[in-house]
C-alpha cells in the first residue's frame, strides 16, 4: 500500500514514522485515557474517576491473561502491547463500573475480545475486530443479564472530540487510512443527520440544522470508531476500492442503526458486518507459484524466483502476499507481503527479494523452502505505481531492500521501450549491499549511491555521493530539480524523517505504507 503526500504532511509523516505502529496506537489510547480521567474529575464525561481506573485495570488483566494463556498454548511470542490496546479500546466502548457484576461483564468482554484473536482468524488475519467482538458479545449477553453492562460508547463526548480527532489523524497518517476513514465519517454523518431529522419531524419538533450537525459530529462515537477500530489493517480488505466499500457500509449502518430484536446493528455491530464483508472480499482463488531457484544478491539479500502456474495481472510497483504454511507460526501468521521485483512482461517468471537475518517463524520457513515446492499467492495489490503521464519527471528513493518495487518498474520500462525522466537515489549501509545492479543499469537512468564505503566498477551514469549518510541537504545537491519531480520513497520511516525537508519540495511524495498491528 502507498500514500501520496503533499509537502505539508511530509515532515509530519517522517516524525511519526519513527514510532512503531503498536507503540503509536498504545500511546494514543493511553493519552486519551489520561485526558478522559482528568475530564472525569471535572464531571465532563460520564464515568467517574474511580470507575475509569478500576475498569481499566480489570480489562487490562482480562485481556493480558487471555493472551498469555493462548500464547503459551500456541507457543507464540508475548505481545503485551496488543493486550493493552484491546483493553483501552474496550474501556472507551463499554460502560465503566465499580459494581461486581459490571466488572464481571467487563472481564467477559476482555476475555472474548482477546480469545477472538486466536479463534476467529483465517491464515493469520483477524476475521472480526477483537474489541468489537467482545463488546458485541457482552451486549447480547446483557439482554438476559442487564447488570453485566453493555456497550455505551461514552467516548462520543464533545469534550473528547478534539483529542480523538488529533490523535486519530496522526494514527491514520501513519497507517495510510485517512482517506478511508474520512469517507466513513462523511457517510455516517450524512446518514445520522438524515435519521435525526426524520426523528425530529416525526415527533413534531423543528429541526435546528446547525445544532443537529454539531450534535452528530461531536457527540457521536464516529471519530473513535473510524480512527481506532475501522482502520485496523488486519480486518480491512487489501484493495483501496474494497476498503472504501467497507467504509461506506459501516458508515450507513453506524449512522442509521437497524434494529434486530433487542439490539441494533449500529456501532460495533456495524463494524463486525464490515469486517465480514472485508473477509468475503479477501477470499479469492490463490495463484500457485513453484519455486524455481534462489540466489544471494548481496551478503544479506536473497532472491526467490518462481514459476506461476497460471497468468495473473499486476502493475509494476505492486506487492504480493505469499503464504508459507509452517508449524507454530508466530503472531503474524503464515503470510507476508513482498514487493514484486520482476516486471509483468517476465511472467510466468515471478521474482521477490527479502532481507536475511530475521528470526521470525515465517522467515525460517521461507529459508527452508526447497526448489520445486509450491506456495500460494493469496493476493496482489498496492498503489505504489509511477505516474500515468509518461512525461512526468520522477525521483525514486530506495533504502536497501526497498529498491525491489523500483526494479519491477525499471524492468517494465525497458521491456516496453519507454524513455522516462527518472533519477534513482539508492541508499545502502555498504557498497556490497547494492542489489539488482544489472537490472537497474539496463534502464540507463542516473543513479546516486549513498554508502559508507565507495563502490567499485559502478555502471555508466552512476555516482557515489560519499560516505556521509543521506540527508535533506545532500538530496537537494544530488537532485537539484527535485521541485519538478514526483518523488517515490521505499524504505524505513527514519529515511523519510531524515529527508522530510527536501521531500517536501517535490511536487508530490508517494511512499510505501509502514503499517502493521
Amino acid at each position: 500500500m502507498s500514500t501520496t503526500l503533499t509537502a505539508g504532511s511530509t515532515r509530519l509523516l517522517g516524525l511519526i514514522g519513527r514510532v512503531s505502529m503498536y507503540r503509536l496506537v498504545l500511546s494514543s489510547l493511553g493519552l486519551l485515557a489520561l485526558i478522559a480521567l482528568v475530564l472525569s474529575f471535572a464531571g465532563l464525561v460520564v464515568p467517574a474517576p474511580l470507575e475509569l481506573v478500576v475498569s481499566a485495570v480489570v480489562l487490562a488483566l482480562a485481556c493480558a491473561a487471555t493472551d498469555f494463556v493462548a500464547q503459551s498454548v500456541l507457543r507464540m511470542p508475548r505481545r503485551l502491547e496488543s493486550s493493552l490496546i484491546t483493553a483501552l479500546i474496550l474501556l472507551f466502548v463499554l460502560r465503566p463500573s465499580i459494581e461486581p457484576l459490571g466488572l464481571a461483564g467487563l472481564a467477559l468482554a476482555g476475555v472474548v475480545a482477546s480469545a477472538s484473536k486466536y479463534l476467529l482468524v483465517w491464515r493469520g488475519r483477524h476475521i472480526f475486530n477483537p474489541a468489537a467482538t467482545g463488546a458485541s458479545v457482552l451486549t447480547i449477553v446483557s439482554i438476559w443479564a442487564p447488570d453485566l453492562g453493555s456497550s455505551a460508547w461514552w467516548v462520543g463526548s464533545p469534550w473528547l472530540a478534539a483529542p480523538v480527532l488529533v490523535l486519530g489523524v496522526l494514527l491514520l497518517l501513519r497507517t495510510d487510512k485517512l482517506p478511508i476513514v474520512v469517507v466513513f465519517w462523511a457517510v455516517a454523518m450524512v446518514v445520522a443527520f438524515a435519521r435525526t431529522t426524520v426523528q425530529f419531524q416525526a415527533a413534531g419538533f423543528p429541526v435546528d440544522v446547525p445544532a443537529v450537525l454539531v450534535q452528530v459530529a461531536f457527540s457521536s462515537p464516529f471519530l473513535f470508531l473510524g480512527a481506532f477500530m475501522l482502520s485496523e489493517p488486519l480486518t480491512l480488505p487489501p484493495r483501496r476500492t474494497q476498503q472504501y466499500l467497507v467504509a461506506i457500509v459501516v458508515g450507513v449502518l453506524a449512522g442509521w442503526p437497524v434494529p434486530v430484536g433487542d439490539i441494533t446493528l449500529g456501532q460495533e455491530r456495524a463494524l463486525l458486518i464490515g469486517n465480514l464483508l472485508a473477509f468475503l472480499l479477501c477470499l479469492r482463488a490463490a495463484v500457485r507459484l513453484r519455486v524455481e531457484r534462489r540466489r544471494e544478491l548481496t551478503p544479506t539479500v536473497r532472491e526467490l524466483t518462481f514459476h506461476a502456474a497460471r497468468p495473473f495481472s499486476f502493475s509494476p510497483g505492486q506487492y504480493l502476499e505469499l503464504d508459507v504454511p509452517h508449524r507454530r507460526p508466530d503472531a503474524r501468521g503464515t503470510r507476508r507481503e513482498f514487493s514484486i521485483a520482476s516486471a509483468p512482461e517476465d511472467l510466468p517468471e515471478v521474482r521477490i527479494a527479502f532481507k536475511d537475518g530475521s528470526q521470525s517463524s515465517y522467515k525460517k520457513a521461507l529459508a527452508a523452502v526447497e526448489s520445486g515446492s509450491t506456495l500460494a499467492v493469496t493476493g496482489v495489490w498496492g498503489d505504489f505505481v509511477l505516474p500515468s503521464r509518461p512525461t512526468a519527471p520522477v525521483l525514486l528513493v530506495a533504502a536497501g531492500i526497498g529498491v525491489t518495487p523500483f526494479v519491477s518498474q525499471l524492468r517494465h520500462l525497458v521491456a516496453t521501450g519507454q524513455d522516462r525522466d527518472v533519477v534513482l537515489v539508492y541508499v545502502v549501509s555498504e557498497a556490497a549491499e547494492l542489489a539488482f545492479r544489472g537490472d537497474i543499469a539496463a534502464s540507463r537512468i542516473p543513479v546516486v549511491v549513498y554508502s559508507r564505503d565507495e563502490p567499485h566498477d559502478l555502471p555508466a551514469g552512476w555516482v557515489w555521493a560519499g560516505p556521509d549518510r543521506v540527508d535533506a541537504e545532500g538530496l537537494v545537491r544530488a537532485v537539484p530539480d527535485i521541485a519538478q519531480r514526483a518523488a517515490y520513497v521505499s524504505g524505513p520511516p527514519r529515511l523519510i524523517a531524515a529527508l522530510a525537508p527536501a521531500l517536501g519540495k517535490a511536487k508530490s511524495l508517494t511512499t510505501d505504507a509502514f503499517a502493521g498491528y
